[in-house]
């Protein structure tokens, strides 16, 4: 279509009106309470972003522990633990509350992370009945300041490698915990610096000699404020971000704790020195231990989209009040959301934080309900490790990527610690790395997904994943996907069969849910191939999957954008007519289009667009953007964020 011709086709288009309670009540959902809990309490506490500028940083710790302190006073941080406790019962509430804390200051945030998703999660999720009841009580009022100790110098993603070692000693029924050189002192943990008084430390057990693999030990690394003996801490000083968490090193020499302090959900040693453990395949007693801990990758992810709407909020605000040349030589000057290229700078940014929260709400979901016993079994814990990462990954890249942009597009103003984004940019950066190298989780996305799930899973490392795919034949995982029909199916959703240069049909759900699948599937059985011909030639499994760890992101980067494509279709299906329906479907649109413009070269490459329908996507993804500008202010609105959290006077005012 020509220009006028494009034009023509939105003539009788209607523009939507956006009820902003309304949408704002579909986005908190069933914990909207939890959600205004939340907000009351990053308000009354809102001076913390300022005091992050102006404190020293020992004065900006004790601030920072004291705002997670009177947090914890109002129920909103134990919401994840049982009543018994002093909790709420309910692990849904509590990843709603650290989403909704994440548009305040982000120490405050990890902090609670540290002390009440890693520590708390830690002593819940490993330890039984007597450390429930020993612990829990006081860490939920943040009485007990505790760390969570598994990272490493030598060994962050690589756990099953740590280096320091718990050998038991039968004789006095204790645990030794040592740390074996410098690359196994525990390193970056939140809370060791200066507050913390016990750490879960992860250690190699060893029994009799013998080595039984990583478990995790209730250690005291404080006593009366002091730090205890045998124990070495150290502050690991100024970071990049995140000044208010006191991150420290520590070193064991010799520590002895008592045999009660080994957390024995599923493992155990007897007095006498004899392991026991209801699970008797070690790598499946590891992932299973680490599997428990998934609500932290969870919660990171929500963050990471909260910090976007932040950026976005601040940065879609100041381009609704400023303006910068005017239309024509006798016109005002332009409001900056006016000009096409703000546009595609920030609008399709909110459909793709819009697309990321509800594929947040699914991954919720699935924690709430194997934690809470709904839906508990292990293949459902296994798709839940896999979208955990996969989600995770995908937002805490968004947030990167988003706060950059949205600085960029606040010009000078934006580049003013004030005005918000100094702070926003520095603490949300360690998101990519934090609760896993978003590389490393992808890779475990991948790995689920050429070995379907298969109940070797757990057991199976990279080099066990390659000799897994390739031993079959590799016609099973082809056979497994449906690229061939999908073909023939985004064919049979083109109007003209085979007229590829027509526009219509690009905003039809199946098109684009059949583009996407077709990208993974594709994809998949490509990097199955190649994995296949590597063993075939006899080369080196490691050598095999090194050489194709490209193509392994890629695949699982398609799989989890599949999944958060189909989220939002699913939830704007579910909607009621109305203008909020609309919206949601111009923003579905937006993501959806917007996803396959960005990877068009694949698509070109593979045959499903040509060079007419690949610019005719383009120009519905700026028309998209003109039709979703009136609509931005409401849309930013809408995600609830207190104007005190925003804090840029000079851009939002």
């Amino acid at each position: 279509m020509t220009t006028d011709e494009t034009t023509a086709a939105h003539a009788g288009y209607v523009q939507p009106e956006v009820d902003v309670r309304a949408l704002t009540e579909l986005l908190d959902g069933e914990y909207a309470e939890v959600r205004d809990l939340v907000r009351a309490n990053l308000v009354t506490h809102a001076s913390v972003l300022e005091e992050a500028d102006e404190l020293d940083i020992d004065t900006f710790r004790e601030r920072v522990r004291e705002r997670v302190v009177e947090m914890a006073a109002t129920g909103q941080t134990g919401m994840g633990f049982p009543r018994r406790y002093g909790g709420g019962d309910d692990i849904g509430a509590s990843i709603a509350a650290f989403e909704t804390l994440a548009f305040g200051d982000l120490s405050v945030l990890v902090k609670v992370g540290v002390q009440f998703g890693l520590f708390g999660g830690a002593i819940l999720h490993l330890g039984t009945v007597r450390h429930h009841d020993a612990y829990l009580p006081d860490l939920v009022t943040g009485k007990l300041m505790g760390c969570f100790a598994m990272t490493e110098t030598g060994h962050g993603s690589n756990v099953q490698a740590l280096g320091t070692v718990a050998r038991y000693d039968a004789a006095a029924q204790e645990f030794v915990i040592t740390t074996e050189g410098e690359q196994a002192r525990k390193d970056y943990i939140g809370n060791a610096a200066r507050h913390g008084e016990v750490a879960v430390v992860f250690a190699q057990l060893e029994v009799g000699g013998k080595p039984e693999g990583v478990h995790a030990f209730v250690v005291p690394i404080r006593v009366g404020g002091e730090v205890a003996p045998g124990v070495d801490i150290e502050d690991d000083g100024r970071k990049m971000g995140l000044n208010g968490v006191d991150n420290g090193r520590i070193r064991f020499d010799g520590v002895r704790v008592p045999r009660e302090a080994l957390l024995n959900r599923f493992a155990d040693v007897t007095p006498e020195g004899v392991y026991t453990s209801p699970i008797d395949n070690p790598d499946r007693r590891f992932f299973t231990m680490l599997g428990t801990l998934v609500q932290g990758r969870v919660s990171v992810g929500g963050a990471g989209v909260s910090s976007a709407k932040v950026a976005l909020a601040v940065a879609t605000k100041y381009a609704l009040r400023r303006r910068q040349f005017p239309a024509s030589s006798q016109g005002d000057e332009q409001l900056l959301l006016d000009y096409g290229l703000h546009q595609r700078r920030l609008l399709p940014l909110i459909a793709r934080t819009y697309a990321l929260h509800f594929a947040q709400d699914v991954v919720r979901t699935q924690l709430h309900d194997v934690f809470s016993g709904t839906g508990d079994d292990p293949q459902a814990r296994r798709l839940l490790e896999s979208r955990a990462a996969g989600t995770k990954a995908l937002g805490t890249w968004h947030a990167t990527r988003v706060v950059q942009e949205c600085r960029e597009a606040c010009g000078g103003a934006g580049y003013l610690a004030v005005n918000r984004f100094a702070a926003l940019k520095a603490d949300s950066d360690i998101f990519t790395t934090f609760e896993g190298d978003n590389h490393v989780l992808l890779q475990l996305v991948a790995k689920g997904l050429l070995t379907h799930y298969a109940s070797e899973f757990e057991d199976l490392d990279q080099l066990g994943m390659v000799r897994y795919v390739t031993n079959l034949a590799v016609e099973t995982v082809i056979e497994k996907t449906s690229a061939h029909k999908l073909l023939e199916r985004v064919r049979d959703l083109l109007p003209g069969g085979d007229e590829w240069d027509q526009e219509a049909g690009l905003l039809d759900s199946e098109y684009q849910l059949a583009m996407v699948r077709y990208r993974e599937e594709h994809m998949l059985a490509g990097l199955a191939r190649r994995l296949k011909r590597g063993i075939d030639q006899k080369r080196d499994p490691g050598v095999v999957f090194s050489q194709v760890q490209d193509h392994v992101i890629a695949v699982a980067h398609a799989h989890v954008e599949r999944l958060v494509l189909e989220a939002f279709v699913e939830r704007v299906r579910a909607l009621p007519d109305g203008g909020n329906k609309v919206a949601l479907g111009l923003l579905c649109d937006l993501f959806a289009l917007s996803t396959i413009e960005a990877d068009r070269a694949w698509f070109m490459e593979h045959g499903r667009l040509t060079v007419q329908r690949s610019k005719a996507i383009s120009r519905e993804v700026n028309g998209l953007c003109r039709k979703v500008r009136p609509l931005a202010g409401d849309l930013v609105d809408a995600w609830g964020i207190p104007s005190e959290m925003l804090r840029a006077p000079d851009l939002v005012g």
